[in-house]
């Protein structure tokens, strides 16, 4: 956990003042791309927007990789592996896209939770980086190498909370313009939408169980 005092938003959300993002959407969610090329086919995304959820619920759907496959695009498998003293964890997922070969990874997670000068929570902070060290590859499952990334919540005044989603990513394997889309546009609302629902659905539950 860290203070809100020595953490602004710009160190989740970084600067998107390079000229070379290309605008992928622009609506309730607005996307950006750019090459990633410290990594062959690499890929580095931008998504912003506003969810109408609270950032608790949005806290604990993403901190909960064990029903990923639930609610997550693409996702067959997930799976906790193991926690670090450090409180990171390590998790398993397995994707199932069409027409190509399932691809798989494993990363380390870090959920941060900022906190004000009092002590309450002010935003949430969650990033990721690649551990495959841990699991060997798997027969038939490209395994992505290079994925990292960050989620960015804070909640808004008029309620909801207002992230940031950026990540970069290998589409592994020979995948032609990497299906021109998956990592970007209909990815990447799929999963916002994923996230929104889920934490929407906790909300009912814990109203129902009142």
């Amino acid at each position: 956990m860290r203070s809100v005092a020595v953490l602004v938003c710009a160190l989740a959300a970084g600067s998107a003042g390079a000229e070379d993002w290309e605008q992928v959407a622009d609506g309730d969610i607005t996307i950006k791309a750019r090459p990633y090329t410290a990594v062959t086919g690499g890929r580095e995304v931008w998504a912003e927007g506003v969810m109408p959820v609270s950032l608790q619920d949005v806290q604990t759907a993403l901190t909960d990789h064990d029903n990923f496959r639930r609610f997550m695009p693409y996702v067959t498998e997930s799976r906790l592996l193991s926690r670090g003293v450090d409180g990171s964890r390590v998790t398993y997922t397995r994707l199932d896209f069409p027409i190509i070969s399932d691809r798989d990874y494993v990363l380390r997670v870090l959920d941060e939770p900022v906190l004000d000068a009092e002590g309450k929570q002010v935003a949430f902070h969650q990033k990721w980086t690649p551990d495959n060290s841990v699991l060997p590859v798997r027969a038939g499952v490209v395994r992505l190498h290079h994925n990292q990334g960050s989620w960015y919540f804070t909640p808004r005044a008029e309620g909801g909370v207002h992230f940031v989603y950026r990540f970069i990513v290998e589409p592994g394997g020979s995948i032609p313009g990497f299906l021109a889309g998956v990592g970007q546009k209909d990815a990447v609302e799929a999963t916002v939408r994923g996230v929104e629902k889920r934490a929407l659905q906790l909300a009912a539950d814990r109203a129902r169980a009142k």
